[in-house]
């Protein structure tokens, strides 16, 4: 039987808190401390070695890697530079061999013209290869037509992205000049041009970061400005065009975020040829099996 007041000899939970206020961990650590104190000087000089040592082995470390990185820096502009230049470079050449190929391929033209030009057959066939010109835009055009031009609002011309702020948005979007483009399309145009990048086949207008790209090209100029030409019946264009649901979308982007929007007709419109895509493959009219044939064959 248990005896009487033996359950004060284990006192319960809310007892040892009610009377034990001190943690039994603050006394460990107070005889720590104690015991500590009456180590010998010897072993306190030792201690305090080691932690010297300790912090100027960290010091060391930290002053040998700040002093990597700033040798390292020079290097790494010296190398950002090297790229810029050679990349400047190879731009140059790339526009020099275009211009090389401009004017072989006016060369071959004129001479597949005065070739096919002897005869009925060959003036068929001329005649045919130059609608098919036209209507891929490998040939530049000229005419009278509209010029659209969308401005972005004061304070966001910097289209390159490299000092955007954070979070901040284009106010004209790569959708917005594919519907200005496509309406045009629809309003009768017979060959149209962003900036100076005509719009044929395989010509892609898309976002990268904030800026808006027509085959790779940044599509505005550095007053922040999207021109887009086409060229065709201007009065008919004009008509069609401003009663168009790009022209109203384009005129509530001007209203409410302040873009600038002009549409105005111009008497004489030049635009180049479209790029010209690399033949990879072809199909032999009039052969059997797939006709698929490897690059380089005829």
């Amino acid at each position: 039987m248990t005896q009487p007041g033996s359950r004060d000899r284990v006192p319960s939970l809310l007892r040892s808190l009610l009377y034990d206020h001190l943690d039994p961990g603050y006394a460990a650590a107070a005889r720590k401390r104690v015991d500590a104190g009456t180590r010998s000087p010897r072993a306190r000089r030792i201690a305090a070695v080691w932690l010297v040592s300790g912090a100027l082995l960290v010091g060391m470390s930290l002053g040998l890697a700040r002093g990597f990185a700033e040798e390292r820096a020079p290097d790494a502009d010296q190398v950002r530079a090297s790229l810029q230049a050679e990349i400047r470079s190879a731009q140059a050449r790339s526009r020099e061999l275009a211009l090389q190929r401009d004017a072989l391929a006016a060369e071959a033209a004129a001479a597949r013209s005065q070739a096919l030009a002897l005869d009925a057959p060959g003036q068929a066939l001329l005649s045919t290869l130059h609608r098919a010109e036209n209507a891929a835009g490998s040939v530049p055009v000229s005419g009278p037509g509209l010029m659209v031009m969308i401005t972005e609002p004061p304070g966001q011309r910097d289209l390159s992205g490299a000092s955007r702020p954070t979070g901040q948005r284009n106010t004209i979007l790569d959708r917005d000049l594919q519907i200005v483009v496509n309406a045009l399309w629809q309003a009768g145009a017979e060959a149209v041009a962003v900036g100076d990048v005509r719009v044929g086949p395989g010509v892609a207008i898309r976002q990268a970061g904030s800026a808006i790209l027509v085959d790779n090209r940044v599509a505005a100029d550095s007053s922040g400005t999207y021109v887009i030409s086409a060229v065709g019946d201007r009065r008919e264009m004009q008509s069609r065009f401003i009663a168009s649901g790009a022209y109203i979308r384009m005129s509530g982007i001007s209203q409410l975020y302040g873009a600038a929007f002009t549409v105005r007709e111009e008497s004489e419109i030049t635009l180049p040829a479209a790029p010209v895509r690399e033949v990879r493959s072809a199909v032999r009219l009039g052969t059997e099996g797939s006709g698929i044939e490897e690059e380089g064959e005829p």
